[in-house]
């Protein structure tokens, strides 16, 4: 079943550039990177579960380069269906940014594509099928420029975060389009001794019983409201709207999870990556005292602590201090509104490990912006008062279970927003629902320069969290011209319509 998304987009890829002349060829004497789609086998809680993948032939996942080289890249599709592969957080000519219909149509199947452009920064970036609903079924991978962070002979460990349903990505969406009361029917759960709760509620948070046009479910799974009204404050705003069954680290469950081997007093460079498709984190160092100096790839001022946020398509570089002596770390992504969790554990020395429990004791809370106020660019925009400024108001009607922007559902028909080369563009975005949104600009990069009436020379990124009737101001430089995407990087939330694009030439 195609998603709402393909259908529309296909409907335009007919009218955009052509493989042959979409992509640019790497030159014959370099050769290209060659990322293979390909369909996969997992394990979950003792079940087989078939997912996608990105790997190189010789298995490695996704693709580490440096800066300064050439993103020389061949993507060969082998997954059965057409795909298109975006290279979150990059800056590519726009003809190769992987939106299908947008930048170019999709990869055929058993077809190939050929990229190349320069890498100008570095950082923890992902790449992931922008087609239909696949990436759900974990067709993403890391991608890695390494920089002046990556300091010779520092052990660095890739931690990716997804969230995992034995239901099929269709069939979740249907169910959230007619709201249906478990958005994900099948529950495969881990024995509740060893989760912490009971059987069958792995992921599962509990929900109200009730909840107005504009906070959320009535009955779980397809969240029954949210509306361009003005949001009532005094409600608890909905923050799942999807039923897991596992969440995932690297692939794996806490009920076998990937243990690292680390040097006691020895120091590391973590990068995390949100890859879910609809699940935002508490990530918990437990033990650990970390540094974190970049959001999205993007150098920030360093802040110390334990506790970070991590919101979907989100990534933190975090800086560990490794006590002396052997011990197990485990390292925990919760996710908000749920006690499901997911992570890794570090061992130093021969410590023993230790189970841990699948489920955290408690409820983790909504994420605020807390950190996000807190953070500040390390080499911030250049002062600019903006030439032009767009009010996005993130819309929907949870009752049919469309998202909107402006009060309008994507289609190709929707005119992208004007801005011209060389200008300062300011988007405005007001949340007038009752979910939270994680944005998204394409090819580009942006500053966090306002959190609900606050000034402040926030953090660059690419993708930022806008609260339940929340209001959050960015600005950046039209310095890549082409059609862009913006849009929510809550997977069926963008299915659904929250989705807009940007244009100049």
């Amino acid at each position: 079943m195609l998603s709402r998304r393909s259908v529309l987009l296909s409907t335009l890829a007919a009218t955009a550039i052509r493989p042959g002349t979409a992509l640019t060829a790497a030159p014959p004497q370099a050769a290209p990177t060659v990322l293979r789609l390909i369909q996969r086998t997992i394990e979950v809680y003792g079940k087989p579960a078939s997912v996608y993948g990105i790997r190189q032939p010789d298995g490695t996942e996704g693709l580490t380069t440096h800066v300064g080289d050439r993103f020389r890249v061949r993507v060969e599709n082998r997954i059965g269906q057409p795909s298109l592969i975006h290279w979150h957080g990059l800056a590519p000519p726009w003809q190769q940014d992987g939106v299908p219909g947008v930048s170019g149509p999709p990869i055929p199947v058993g077809g190939s594509a050929d990229y190349d452009f320069p890498l100008a920064f570095g950082g923890t970036f992902w790449m992931h099928s922008h087609e239909g609903l696949q990436e759900q079924l974990l067709l993403d991978a890391p991608l890695i420029i390494r920089d002046q962070r990556d300091v010779p002979g520092r052990q660095e460990i890739i931690l990716r975060l997804n969230d995992f349903s034995f239901t099929p990505p269709e069939e979740i969406f249907a169910n959230l389009k007619k709201g249906a009361s478990m958005a994900g029917m099948t529950r495969v759960a881990a024995p509740a001794a060893a989760s912490g709760g009971s059987a069958g509620t792995t992921g599962v948070r509990p929900m109200p019983a009730s909840m107005n046009a504009i906070g959320g479910r009535g009955s779980g799974g397809a969240a029954p409201a949210g509306s361009a009204a003005t949001p009532d404050l005094a409600t608890a705003p909905d923050l799942n709207d999807v039923t897991y069954d596992a969440f995932l680290a690297n692939d794996r469950t806490l009920a076998d999870p990937e243990i690292i081997k680390v040097e006691p007093g020895s120091i590391v460079l973590l990068r995390v990556i949100n890859a879910a498709a609809m699940s935002s984190f508490h990530f918990d160092l437990g033990r650990l005292d970390g540094q974190l100096i970049a959001v999205d790839g993007i150098f920030v001022e360093p802040i110390i602590g334990r506790h970070f946020p991590i919101n979907v398509a989100q990534r933190l570089d975090i800086v560990l201090s490794i006590p002396r002596g052997s011990d197990a770390y485990p390292l925990l992504a919760t996710v908000e509104g749920s006690r499901g969790r997911g992570g890794i554990v570090l061992a130093a020395g021969n410590a023993p490990i230790a189970r841990v429990p699948l489920q955290a004791p408690a409820v983790a809370p909504e994420i605020t912006m807390d950190l996000e106020k807190r953070l500040r660019a390390a080499r911030p925009l250049k002062p600019r008062k903006p030439d032009r400024v767009h009010k996005i108001d993130l819309t929907g009607d949870m009752s049919k279970y469309i998202w909107s922007i402006n009060g309008v559902a994507w289609t190709p028909e929707v005119p992208p927003l004007p801005i011209a080369q060389g200008e300062r563009v300011a988007l405005v975005m007001t949340n007038m629902t009752g979910m939270p949104h994680p944005m998204h600009l394409h090819g580009h990069q942006f500053q966090v320069v306002e959190i609900d009436g606050v000034p402040l020379s926030g953090a660059v990124r690419d993708t930022v969290r806008v609260p339940p009737a929340g209001r959050v101001v960015i600005v950046f430089d039209a310095d890549n011209p082409g059609t862009w995407a913006f849009h929510c990087h809550m997977l069926y939330h963008l299915a659904a319509g929250m989705f807009t694009t940007l244009r100049y030439v």
